[in-house]
């Protein structure tokens, strides 16, 4: 063999062994949340990265918030309405618009801004009807953060409840072992809402468990659209197809569905007559007890390819 052929062999060898020691699989590394908490705060998740021995059975579990861990219709239409008499603006939601309206428009800007477009900005005690955006910008925002106020004492005084199932699966869920997910919650309402909310009704002690919670404000498009459950698969870096989402109402399912993630529907009442036909499965309710309609364990083979 000549000097040159012999040169050029021992460059490619030398080029493999490199090459074989720089590649690591995509599939090797997992988000896992590092927690730092500041008083009368929830935990602020950051991310770090670990090995993940087994990815093939990595696998995430979403919660809606509002109508999956407690049924908050009622309380929200009611805050609305308190807001619109405080600001002394002519409207009013009885229970049946406002399932068809929740049920359209995502998040409480959205839907206020809907509602006026479609039956007229109103006077108030902030001044005349706003005509520009900015002006409607700012009734908006001060209609919101009084509303998230109201809604929050609601809370605070204990009206509301998590409903049946919810921490029971959270549970289930942590004693997997090997095959635990990772929990997120992915709601349409304002951070500061569902922060309170979350905090109250799951408390700190159970919220630990989770690895990700976003809102409506981390998104610049709200449900239907499936942003927020994008995000979330790129922030858990798991992918769409193992991300099983647990939905209440037709707006969540199309954005669960818009991210290629299989979903389940809980419904409540005022969403039961909607078309759940292309959820995996449809319940009234998780459930306890006796009561049981839904597994962490029938919901993880959903997510790694075993129908229920």
């Amino acid at each position: 063999m000549s000097r040159g052929s012999t040169l050029s062999l021992l460059l490619i060898v030398v080029s493999a062994v490199a090459l074989s020691q720089a590649f690591v699989s995509p599939l090797s590394s997992v988000y896992k949340p590092a927690t730092s908490t500041q008083p009368g705060q929830l935990p602020h998740r950051t991310v770090t990265w670990l090995s993940a021995g087994r990815a093939s059975r990595d696998w995430a579990l979403i919660f809606d918030c509002d109508g999956v861990i407690l049924e908050s219709e009622s309380l929200h239409r009611e805050a609305y309405n308190t807001v619109f008499r405080e600001f002394e603006i002519d409207y009013r939601w009885d229970e049946e618009y406002y399932d068809q309206l929740q049920n359209k428009v995502g998040g409480g800007i959205p839907k206020m801004r809907y509602f006026f477009g479609e039956n007229g900005w109103p006077t108030s005690t902030l001044g005349a009807a706003p005509t520009e955006e900015k002006g409607r910008k700012d009734m908006l925002n001060a209609l919101q953060n009084r509303k998230t106020d109201i809604y929050k004492d609601m809370i605070r005084g204990g009206t509301a409840q998590v409903r049946p199932g919810v921490l029971r699966l959270i549970e289930e869920a942590r004693r997997l072992g090997e095959d635990r997910p990772k929990l997120a919650i992915c709601s349409a309402s304002t951070k500061s809402s569902c922060l309170f909310v979350l905090d109250n009704l799951l408390k700190p002690d159970v919220l630990q468990h989770f690895d990700l919670i976003l809102a409506g404000d981390d998104v610049k498009h709200r449900k239907p659209d499936p942003e927020i459950y994008r995000l979330a698969s790129e922030r858990l870096a798991i992918p769409a197809s193992r991300s099983v989402v647990i939905e209440d109402s037709l707006i969540g399912l199309q954005a669960a569905l818009g991210a290629q993630m299989p979903c389940v529907i809980t419904h409540t009442a005022s969403t039961k007559a909607q078309d759940f036909s292309q959820a995996r499965a449809v319940f009234s309710e998780l459930g306890d007890g006796n009561h049981v309609q839904v597994t962490a364990r029938e919901l993880m083979e959903i997510a790694l390819g075993t129908p229920l």
